[in-house]
């Protein structure tokens, strides 16, 4: 049965992913290093800031130690609340879907995003008291493909409701866009649905189900996805 849906936000809830890519190359052309759009879709798209800037570097035989990676993160934050601010767009077929889905299931946000940066967008989008929960890159040690995410905002959800335990991981939804996501997903024992708003269906193979958005989906669909 379905007893909870998990978003991801950047490419999923709000449509910022050319905003990050823009920003990603801003940095790194900043610290010497070429970043190209088929690139970042390919390689970069499903980590966090962390795991972006970690692989960039690496990618170029370069290191980082944590306080450079620390500035790079505040740097690429403080660019993303200027870009943001006059380009909040959700993706068709969300904002209905939250709400119905909010009427029926525990809702929560699991992304590499900063909180601010989701906060902030889903109350401009008024769509933040939808979620009973957040969890954001600075809530994990690991980003996607990794579990934890998922798991720590499931335990959060299962924590709101005031019954730990109650709600199963096999019976969580998950609603991603990236490879990276629909991995982690699986591994937490979750379902998947993967949304092809930043990479072709081809690429998302390994996900319970594919649309190409949000519009065609359903609290009955994911129902049925889950059962």
């Amino acid at each position: 049965m379905l007893g909870a849906v998990i978003f991801d936000f950047n490419g999923i809830i709000v449509d910022d992913e050319p905003i990050h890519f823009r920003l990603f190359q801003r940095v790194f052309a900043e610290e010497g290093i070429d970043l190209d759009e088929a690139t970042y879709y390919r390689r970069y798209l499903g980590f966090d800031d962390r795991g972006a800037f970690l692989a960039g570097f690496r990618d170029h035989d370069r290191a980082v130690g944590d306080a450079k990676l620390q500035e790079l993160i505040r740097r690429k934050a403080d660019y993303y609340q200027g870009a943001i601010c006059n380009h909040v767009v959700i993706f068709p077929g969300v904002r209905a879907l939250v709400e119905d889905l909010a009427r029926h299931v525990p809702l929560a946000v699991a992304s590499g995003a900063l909180r601010q940066e989701i906060e902030t967008i889903l109350q401009t989008a008024n769509l933040l008291n939808h979620f009973r929960a957040i969890v954001s890159s600075e809530d994990v040690q690991q980003g996607k493909p990794e579990p934890e995410i998922f798991i720590k905002a499931l335990a959060a959800l299962n924590a709101a409701s005031g019954s730990p335990g109650a709600i199963a991981p096999i019976d969580c939804v998950v609603i991603e866009d990236s490879k990276e996501g629909v991995r982690g997903a699986h591994r937490a024992g979750m379902k998947c649905l993967a949304v092809t708003n930043s990479h072709p269906p081809e690429l998302l193979q390994e996900a319970d189900a594919i649309v190409a958005s949000l519009k065609e989906v359903t609290v009955p669909y994911l129902r049925r996805l889950c059962g």
